[in-house]
């Protein structure tokens, strides 16, 4: 089979390179699929380049968590109604894997698999893994939201966006913030009532203006650190702060007085971390949503063919993209 790998962290147009390999075997409990469309995420790029080191320990890595495709092999202990079946996966590379979705195949457990319907491409199918589920865990990991003001920060963004959706979806009164307008447009248009351009606005005021002096029930974080100073002053009593990431401050002070006078929950998270019950709430969360909300908008944020991996991880460390970049090991994956 055709695939791309690396042998040492480093740049893309330095380390990524591209050849055959032998085609995988489903072993027990596990599904093979012909890779239609393989997601890169920021943590791919940043397992990639060295600047992020966990799951890393393996002289060859074949990168790229996400994917969709069809199931062309079943391994013994698998159904054999999986053969054949339209599929989304996640964690292809993660979790003591070493051979991720960027390659024509991929043999993986079928716990880390999830029907794809017919009405979603290949290409949106690969956005679903790491930003819908770490979405998906975020909005609703406390409970259901329905009555609730959530607010997502970086609204725009590959998980944020989902964030908005999914918290629309399940009810919510969505707020969101964002860097400016083509951003507000975008998170409006998953699904926010409102959103705060936190370089311009003091973002806890606006809160509190919109709730009328409540708050926000829920807060999805996207860098916990960088929100600090406006964060515990936004949240309402007895309310949450769910956060997926801090690369704006990694060691940030915390105004416990701040959280504890209002009773905040602080939830911090890794996907790959979950349980494998919470796993399956979230990517079966996921499932239902793509069916109850078939018209929602799954944002590409670029196509490229596996020759042009180099590229499609330079397009995602760009930081201008507005979903997730994929690329077409086996061609088109609109269908």
């Amino acid at each position: 089979m055709r695939a791309a790998w690396y042998d040492e962290n480093g740049p893309a147009n330095k380390v990524l390179k591209l050849g055959d390999m032998p085609k995988p075997e489903a072993g027990p409990g596990e599904v093979r699929v012909r890779v239609m469309a393989s997601g890169i995420n920021p943590a791919d790029v940043k397992l990639r380049s060295g600047t992020s080191n966990y799951g890393f320990a393996y002289p060859r890595v074949i990168p790229n968590s996400d994917g969709a495709g069809v199931i062309d092999q079943i391994g013994p202990d698998v159904p054999p109604s999986w053969m054949g079946q339209r599929v989304w996966l996640f964690n292809g590379q993660r979790v003591g894997r070493a051979f991720g979705t960027g390659s024509e195949y991929i043999a993986l457990s079928a716990n880390l698999v999830t029907p794809l319907p017919d009405h979603v491409s290949f290409a949106e199918g690969a956005t679903l893994g790491i930003p819908g589920m770490t979405a998906y865990h975020a909005v609703f990991g406390d409970g259901p939201v329905t009555g609730k003001t959530v607010l997502v920060t970086g609204g725009a963004g590959a998980v944020g966006f989902y964030a908005v959706a999914l918290a629309a979806w399940g009810g919510a009164r969505v707020l969101a913030t964002v860097s400016g307008p083509e951003k507000a447009a975008r998170a409006i248009s998953g699904g926010a009532e409102a959103t705060i351009n936190y370089r311009e606005e003091n973002v806890a005021d606006r809160v509190m203006a919109l709730t009328d002096g409540a708050g926000a029930d829920r807060v999805v974080s996207v860098d916990f650190g960088g929100d600090m100073k406006w964060l515990p002053d936004a949240v309402a009593l007895n309310g949450s702060v769910s956060t997926y990431a801090s690369d704006g401050d990694r060691m940030p002070a915390l105004p416990v007085h701040k959280f504890m006078r209002r009773n905040i929950l602080i939830r911090p998270f890794i996907l790959n971390s979950l349980t494998q019950d919470t796993l399956n709430r979230t990517r079966f969360g996921m499932l239902q949503w793509t069916q109850d909300k078939p018209d929602a908008l799954r944002p590409i944020g670029g196509r490229f063919p596996l020759e042009e991996i180099v590229a499609a991880h330079e397009a995602v460390e760009a930081g201008e993209k507005f979903g997730t970049v994929v690329v077409e090991p086996n061609g088109d994956s609109t269908s």
